[in-house]
């Protein structure tokens, strides 16, 4: 039975009701699960957007290194190549050894570029510039070869060690470094006028401090003492000069700190990380640079590597040990000292770094 009224015979008020004040859907907290078995209740998942970043981030890479390979593979195919290794060395030596090669090839010059680069228009190819760079365990060795050196060439007695090239090409020079040094030759590369001047152009020029005045029309140089950048054509005209003092020893001096300064720019990361700059470069330089055939563009890369540690103090750069400049059928050449280039390729042969005493000028 429902109780009594009470007293007075008023009845109590209706109970109220509550309630609540509803919430905007846009301002309502996310429901929340509570998952079987207990724990605490998870947020509703949400759709992610850092796996669509990711996504193109991956993309971004794949393509970046799709054009490295492939612009790699270009510069590979774009390479000369010669048979220059001779088949029949006999020579064995450790560490690896490069002989690179300046030739006075005016290939990809015209004859107005020839004209204003004062390079002349000798028909022929010789030798302008022999250098070995010895790399292994004991660092990098760059030894230049004097182009007047008097060595005996297979099949033409003695002479002029750049006439070997002139006898019988990059096979015959070969022949003749590996049996005046001793050491085994195991890449070849060769650069003329026209590739030097378009490798020193790409990379925007290098630096050098010019130690005097140099004027010599026969180069087509007219240089003032200080420190300045050189275009291709003034590089060109600065290595190729014998017009000072030390002549053709003051030349190969040149051509080493100029050679090591060109390579440390073109790879330096200024060069490598713009496209502006490596992409005419690589074009340049594989467009007019002859290895052997077995000689590819990683090796190059393994030659820039050790030629930048010299020039970053890292190695050693000499010239081969001279005894003496007779002149032998009318002509000055260059006598090595025996004793000391023995010693000097000898430490080499064995991967070992030169005693100083055997170091030339």
């Amino acid at each position: 039975m429902p109780p009594p009224p009470p007293q007075g015979g008023r009845r109590p008020p209706p109970a109220r009701t509550s309630v609540m004040p509803t919430t905007p859907a846009g301002d309502r907290p996310p429901v929340r699960f509570d998952p079987p078995g207990g724990g605490p209740p998870t947020r509703a998942p949400r759709p992610r957007r850092k796996g669509r970043w990711r996504r193109r981030i991956l993309a971004f890479v794949a393509l970046l290194l799709l054009l490295i390979i492939g612009f790699g593979v270009y510069l590979d195919v774009n390479l000369q190549r010669v048979d220059a290794l001779p088949a029949d060395s006999a020579t064995t030596s450790d560490g690896t050894n490069w002989l690179i090669v300046g030739s006075d090839s005016r290939a990809g010059l015209s004859d107005e570029q020839q004209q204003e680069l004062a390079t002349g228009g000798d028909v022929g190819q010789r030798t302008d510039t022999i250098m070995l760079l010895h790399s292994g365990s004991s660092g990098s060795v760059l030894v230049s070869i004097p182009r007047d050196s008097y060595v005996p060439i297979e099949g033409h007695g003695s002479g002029k060690i750049n006439a070997a090239y002139a006898f019988g090409g990059p096979q015959l020079l070969i022949k003749t470094v590996e049996a005046a040094t001793g050491l085994h030759i195991d890449h070849y590369a060769e650069i003329g006028f026209g590739g030097f001047v378009g490798a020193v152009d790409a990379v925007g020029g290098v630096d050098m401090c010019i130690p005097q005045a140099i004027k010599d029309p026969k180069a087509g140089l007219d240089i003032k003492a200080g420190c300045q950048e050189l275009d291709g054509g003034t590089a060109l005209g600065y290595v190729r000069t014998r017009a000072t003092a030390g002549s053709d020893f003051d030349r190969v001096a040149r051509q080493r700190a100029f050679l090591s300064a060109l390579i440390s720019k073109a790879t330096s990361p200024a060069t490598l990380l713009n496209p502006f700059r490596i992409v005419p470069l690589g074009s340049a330089m594989t467009g007019t640079i002859t290895v052997d055939s077995s000689d590819h563009i990683w090796n190059l890369a393994s030659l820039g590597l050790s030629m930048r540690g010299i020039s970053a103090g890292d190695g050693v750069a000499t010239t081969v040990p001279v005894g003496g400049t007779p002149t032998i059928g009318g002509e000055s050449v260059v006598r090595w000292d025996k004793t000391r280039a023995q010693a000097l390729f000898g430490a080499l042969g064995k991967d070992q770094a030169p005693p100083k005493n055997a170091l030339g000028p």
